[in-house]
């Protein structure tokens, strides 16, 4: 309990910074919208090549996303067996995006930040690649319930920049090219923003959430299956690995530790109200593990690490 209390302290900033976004919200009328584009567009692809470019790369960790992508898949697709079985409103087909992937970049950046340290945010940030190819991907092609082909979701990633900002420094990662001394501080003024203004979107991303639409059952197995099922999946990869498997060492399980304890996305609410699947039930959802993790962060990370 000391250990999850000193953690909890330690991201009282991260946590007074989504206050400020609330307050800004709430009072300034700010747009989340206008920064999410910047983030899209200029910051997390910067964040991510960044990151990528300082982390230890080797053929095992390339295929890290993959991995995540895989996990994310088996537990998407497994809990909207289940969820299909039980909630009976057509919200079940948004099940996958609540379960297998997560607020990874947002949330779960800063926090991988200070916890790990540069080098461990480069792993972190290869791994959390996975869920966003799985959220655009496979998530909401199951979310689409044949609205979508595959070919729209294949367009999605396409459209993704921190897919060509990931493999452009895996490439010159690989072939030996490091970061100039001169563009150092810009990135690490990025990195910074995407902290500040990624904990602030989700801090005014909550002013526009009113409460759960009523179907407790959904929200049962969304947080059942991202704060239940998803940190049991990694732990046993944790296991695994290092008592049998041995390709990964302590950083890469602590990476996919976090991502799999981090709440769900609130990217989950767009891909909703695009759809129109139960937007009010996923927003309320959302905010509901948002606060929820910001104890349940801590404790878990004090109990595994």
């Amino acid at each position: 309990m000391a250990a999850a209390l000193a953690l909890f302290v330690k991201l009282i900033p991260l946590y007074l910074t989504v206050a400020l976004g609330w307050v800004a919200g709430r009072y300034l009328e700010a747009s989340g919208r206008q920064l999410a584009g910047i983030m899209l567009y200029i910051v997390t692809p910067s964040v991510v090549f960044s990151g990528v470019m300082a982390a230890p790369l080797s053929p095992e960790v390339v295929l890290l996303p993959f991995l995540t992508f895989g996990l994310s898949c088996v537990l998407g697709i497994s809990q909207l067996k289940l969820a299909r079985k039980v909630v009976t409103d057509g919200s079940a087909n948004i099940i996958p995006l609540c379960v297998g992937s997560g607020n990874t970049g947002y949330f779960g950046v800063p926090v991988a930040l200070l916890l790990f340290g540069e080098e461990g945010l480069g792993l972190y940030i290869v791994c959390m690649l996975g869920t966003t190819l799985f959220e655009n991907s496979v998530g909401f092609y199951l979310a689409a319930r044949g609205r979508y082909d595959l070919r729209d979701a294949l367009l999605r990633v396409l459209k993704l920049p921190s897919v060509y900002a990931f493999l452009a420094a895996v490439a010159l990662n690989l072939s030996g090219f490091r970061i100039p001394d001169v563009f150092v501080p810009l990135f690490d003024n990025l990195r910074g923003a995407y902290s500040v203004l990624g904990m602030m979107i989700i801090g005014m991303s909550i002013t526009s959430f009113r409460g759960l639409a009523g179907n407790l059952r959904f929200t049962g197995l969304a947080f059942f299956g991202k704060f239940v099922v998803w940190p049991l999946v990694a732990t046993l990869f944790w296991w695994l690995d290092a008592h049998i498997l041995g390709i990964y060492d302590t950083a890469v399980h602590q990476a996919m530790f976090l991502i799999a304890i981090t709440p769900i996305a609130a990217n989950t609410v767009v891909i909703a109200t695009l759809l129109d699947t139960a937007p009010r039930q996923a927003a309320g959802t959302v905010l509901l593990t948002t606060l929820f993790a910001l104890v349940f962060i801590p404790v878990m990370i004090s109990l595994a690490f």
